[in-house]
C-alpha cells in the first residue's frame, strides 16, 4: 500500500478551510486502487496550524494511474494560474510505502 501525505501549514484559524476542501466528495473516490483519505488537524501554536492529508492507494501503480488520469489533470488545469490562498504558509508532499500494520488482539475469539 502506498500513502501520499500532504503536510499543510496554515495561519491560525484556517485549518478548517483546508479540512473542508479535502473532505468534499470528489472523483478520486471512484478511482480504481483508491483506498481512503485521512485528514488530521493540529494546533501548532505561534499563530499557525497544521493539516495532514493522507491518501492511501492499493499500490504505487494505482496512484500513478490517478496522476496520469484525465480527471486529475483537468482538475489541476482548472486551478492553473490561481494563487494559493494567503493563509497557506507551507506545503510538503511525501510518499510512503506501508511497512507494517499492528491490529488489536481480540481475547476469546
Amino acid at each position: 500500500m502506498l500513502v501520499i501525505q500532504r503536510r499543510i501549514k496554515v495561519k491560525e484559524g484556517h485549518a478548517g478551510q483546508v479540512v473542508e476542501r479535502f473532505s468534499k466528495p470528489g472523483p478520486v473516490q471512484e478511482f480504481d486502487g483508491f483506498v481512503d483519505i485521512q485528514i488530521l488537524q493540529k494546533v501548532v501554536g505561534r499563530g499557525e496550524e497544521e493539516v495532514i492529508v493522507q491518501i492511501r492507494w492499493e499500490s504505487e501503480q494505482a496512484w500513478k494511474n490517478w496522476e496520469k488520469s484525465d480527471v486529475h489533470i483537468q482538475g489541476h488545469r482548472n486551478s492553473r494560474g490561481q494563487e494559493k490562498p494567503e493563509y497557506v504558509l507551507d506545503t510538503e508532499v511525501s510518499r510512503y510505502e506501508l511497512a507494517a500494520v499492528k491490529e488489536p488482539i481480540r481475547k476469546g475469539t
